[in-house]
């Protein structure tokens, strides 16, 4: 027992020898949840308040569950398995099978994941003949999913419009189909069980008077299913142990309702609120920018974490010229502190969205630095770029017959399996390729295969004289890909990455360029020049294929890069925070209200919280992002850490000061033509006083200096939305009465 309790803190020892009662542990980052999780189920067992068929433990995790078990038979060698420990869903599970004639199911019912799941939707939509245009499979799919874990079945919903009809309809008929094929979805765990012991009286007492402590992790990320299911299992005697940490509430958007906490506290714990606020991550200086930007947030549970470790190095703020800057300045601090003994693998580059990953990869690809992208794909290995640089190589050479089977049917057109059975036999047999035997084949000119023929044909005379990142955003939109992107559940993730592969072509473009040598005669090398008729597309998809290959398979030894959401639970030694401008980090969707930026400030908290020791934070004056590029206000998260913790570095530019607009064209997702930006024709913002384009730097006698970001209206009745940044935020300002002056 005393080597069970040795060197907790005081707060945490409490939280570890707590009576038989129910209890709220506030846990901050980095303050050994996990360790108070399992010292206390350690503690219960070995002081005989107890058995281990009493405990119920849940976690949202493999990993997490994994790593509790591995540290619990740690402490308790021949640990019994009697002993409930394990992730929602797996628990569920486990309930399920235990009862599964209650609960409608047989014995070996199957569990569909996610592809399995989007399958069968596919099936029963074709079944039933529906417009998939307007009802997408994904699209059904989350709205089932939402609505399970929302605890409701399509009886239960109030369908007030057709389309919300039609989709009740649906998932009636998916469940009726998963009933009869004996099989349930993820979602359906959870919701199948909480209905078993809601409709069980009996079972629900038995468990109730089985389980004496429940204790679960991670709780500020339970959704509202999951606390009502929790609750079935508590009776009167029951002494719940909830551990979270409200401040690091960032999966609203996956259903996580953080106002469980306040609940939990309300129906539960009452006034047994204990806050773990010792860190043993992270120094000093770290811990004080945290504190100050999260007190920023409105009901808060509050804490203020602190270490006794120093207060360590103060955090580094380097404001960039562009984005290409700031992933140089990244690359250059990650190689000087490997120098000074320090590993690759000990820091992490973490930005808001995924698309902000291309320009760091090419950098550190350029740089020799070995990297990792963490909890996702490296840029040129995801699905929708790769199914793009298929179509850029069969403009170069059609008879690669791996791009030609990569985007022969995608998006969609109707060639089946079978026929690609026969023209492969086909091509077997003479020697020659995919294509040549394709092209030989086609017949009704527009309809599958001869459509496809058609379409490649078609784009090799189109782009002929187009450039580059030309050439590409015209694939993109004339062969689907854009549109069929733009009707995914996770689309808009998906086209902002291929914009930008368009700007990784101008930036390709450039670099070519300043290593060029200058052509005799004064001609224009088509490198340079960027036409796609030239060596240009050939040399970007031999740049890409490098770049993809550089696999760091010789070392483990890589800087990590991964969004900030896919860096909660874990910590380096350097963290590198990229791309700190209003409309980025806090995102533009948050923008407009309170809780969005209160959820925006929580994700903030949590990267800084990652670092141990060394945290740089950076922001470009203009970003080439979404085919535009973009002037930058620094983030108003900077504002609010005390300026006393950083060290500042700013570039030679004056922060308003901007640099030649250049913009890659950008892809169309409504089936307009091709422009360089997304922003209205800025061709009738004539005023008396200036000329009003949207990226424009403005100061108003007012609120100060900010960027345009938007325009509309004619004439009198022309306004401008513009960002003056942390302090005035967005407003709407009527051109023709705002005395805005460009700067």
């Amino acid at each position: 027992m005393h080597n069970l309790l040795d060197g907790l803190n005081p707060r945490q020892h409490a939280a570890v020898t707590l009576p038989h009662t129910s209890a709220l542990i506030l846990a901050g980052a980095g303050c050994g949840k996990t360790r108070v999780l399992t010292a206390r189920i350690a503690w219960l067992l070995k002081n005989g308040k107890a058995s281990s068929s009493q405990i119920f433990a849940v976690t949202f995790t493999n990993k997490a569950a994994k790593e509790m078990l591995t540290r619990l038979s740690a402490l308790l060698p021949g640990m019994p398995h009697a002993i409930w420990v394990g992730t929602f869903h797996g628990l569920a599970n486990r309930l399920l099978r235990s009862h599964h004639q209650e609960a409608g199911l047989p014995r070996l019912f199957q569990i569909l994941d996610s592809a399995d799941q989007l399958s069968a939707i596919k099936r029963l939509l074709k079944s039933l003949n529906a417009d998939t245009d307007r009802f997408d499979a994904k699209k059904v799919q989350l709205f089932i999913n939402q609505q399970k874990e929302q605890g409701l079945r399509a009886h239960h919903m109030a369908a007030d419009d057709p389309w919300t009809r039609k989709m009740a309809e649906f998932y009636a008929a998916y469940d009726a189909q998963c009933a009869r094929e004996n099989v349930v979805d993820f979602a359906e765990l959870l919701l199948r069980s909480h209905e078993l012991l809601q409709h069980h009286p009996a079972l629900r007492e038995h468990y109730q008077q089985r389980f004496r402590h429940i204790l679960i992790d991670e709780f500020q990320d339970t959704n509202r299913l999951q606390y009502r299911w929790l609750k079935q299992f508590a009776g009167s005697d029951t002494a719940l142990m909830a551990v979270g940490d409200d401040d690091q509430s960032i999966y609203a958007f996956r259903g996580a309702h953080s106002g469980n906490m306040h609940e939990f506290q309300r129906d539960y714990a009452g006034d047994n609120l204990i806050r773990l606020e010792q860190n043993y991550r992270s120094q000093g200086n770290i811990l004080d920018a945290a504190n100050a930007l999260i007190s920023q947030n409105s009901g808060r549970m509050g804490k203020n974490l602190w270490t006794d470790a120093g207060a360590g190095e103060p955090l580094y703020l380097y404001a960039a010229d562009n984005d290409q800057d700031e992933a140089r300045f990244i690359a250059d601090k990650a190689a000087h502190l490997q120098q000074q003994g320090h590993l690759f693998g000990e820091m992490a580059i973490l930005y808001r969205s995924n698309a902000q990953s291309r320009i760091l990869e090419h950098t550190l690809f350029s740089a020799g630095i070995p990297y990792r992208v963490y909890g996702g794909l490296r840029f040129f290995d995801r699905q929708e770029i790769r199914h793009a640089m298929a179509y850029l190589r069969l403009l170069v050479n059609p008879d690669d017959d791996n791009a030609f089977l990569r985007v022969v049917n995608f998006p969609t057109r109707g060639i089946g399996a079978r026929t690609l059975e026969l023209i492969d036999a086909e091509a077997q047999a003479n020697g020659s390729s995919l294509w040549q035997v394709a092209r030989r084949a086609a017949g009704k000119p527009g309809k599958g295969m001869a459509g496809f023929v058609q379409l490649i044909e078609q784009l090799q005379t189109e782009t002929e004289l187009m450039s580059l990142p030309d050439t590409i955003a015209h694939i993109l939109n004339a062969s689907g890909l854009a549109a069929h992107y733009q009707q995914e559940k996770e689309g808009q993730d998906r086209l902002d990455n291929l914009q930008e592969l368009i700007n990784a072509a101008s930036v390709f473009l450039q670099d070519n360029a300043e290593s060029a040598v200058a052509p005799a005669s004064g001609s224009v090398s088509e490198s340079a020049s960027g036409s796609a008729s030239g060596s240009a597309l050939a040399d970007f998809l031999a740049h890409a294929a490098l770049e993809a290959g550089h696999q760091n398979e010789q070392t483990n030894d890589a800087v990590q890069l991964m969004t900030v959401h896919a860096a909660k639970g874990l910590e380096f030694r350097t963290v590198f925070l990229s791309g700190l401008e209003e409309g980025l980090f806090p995102n533009e969707q948050a923008l407009s209200g309170s809780k969005g930026i209160e959820e925006e400030r929580r994700l903030m908290y949590v990267a800084i919280t990652r670092a141990r020791e060394h945290l740089f934070l950076s922001y470009a004056h203009t970003r080439l992002l979404h085919g535009q590029t973009r002037y930058g206000i620094p983030s108003r998260f900077l504002s609010e850490i005390p300026a006393s913790l950083m060290q500042s570095e700013k570039t030679k530019n004056n922060i308003y000061q901007s640099t030649k607009n250049e913009f890659s064209p950008k892809i169309s997702t409504s089936g307009g033509s091709l422009s360089g930006t997304s922003r209205p024709d800025t061709g009738a913002f004539n005023t008396a006083s200036a000329n009003w384009r949207s990226g424009m730097n403005v100061r108003h006698p007012k609120f100060g200096l900010g960027v345009i970001m938007q325009l509309e209206g004619r004439g009198d009745d022309a306004r401008a939305q513009v960002n003056f940044g942390a302090v005035h935020g967005v407003k709407w300002l009527a051109l023709a009465y705002a005395r805005l002056e460009p700067v």
